[in-house]
């Protein structure tokens, strides 16, 4: 008649969470890279009266895989439960990614983008996912 975990549930549910919490830290960390990367190309332009560097096209992609993999490594409910805290904060990059994708797919036909905007969608559908299960779970 505890509330205490069990001996094996402790087990599993410890090892698990720091690397989550790693996995939200990449998440945060490559974001703050990627704005970097993508204001970087206008302000060569600006700086140098050329562009040194181009914009982004198959680094957007693996930024926009980030969110969507930590999404995809937390769909056991306890762990997405252990990233209560973070969950908001996961909309803010997948929305940057889905917006710069798809602008630079359509309007300058670049198609490798497709795919950064096929895994944002994916991650935005696999929160949504996640959170509707957690509020099944919950009642």
């Amino acid at each position: 008649m505890t509330d205490a975990p069990r001996a094996g549930e402790a087990d599993q549910a410890s090892p698990r969470a720091p690397r989550l919490l790693y996995g939200m830290a990449a998440v945060k960390v490559v974001f703050v890279l990627a704005v970097l990367r993508a204001f970087a190309a206008p302000f060569t332009k600006d700086f140098f009266d050329e562009e040194l560097i181009s914009m982004p096209t198959w680094e957007w992609v693996l930024c926009s895989l980030t969110p969507a993999i930590l999404v995809f490594l937390a769909r056991r409910p306890e762990d997405w439960a252990g990233l209560a805290d973070e969950r908001n904060f996961l909309r803010i990059p997948l929305g940057f990614y889905f917006l710069f994708a798809l602008a630079f797919a359509v309007l300058q036909g670049v198609w490798i983008l497709w795919i950064a905007v096929a895994a944002t969608i994916g991650a935005f559908l696999g929160i949504r996912y996640l959170n509707s299960k957690e509020a099944t779970h919950a009642h």
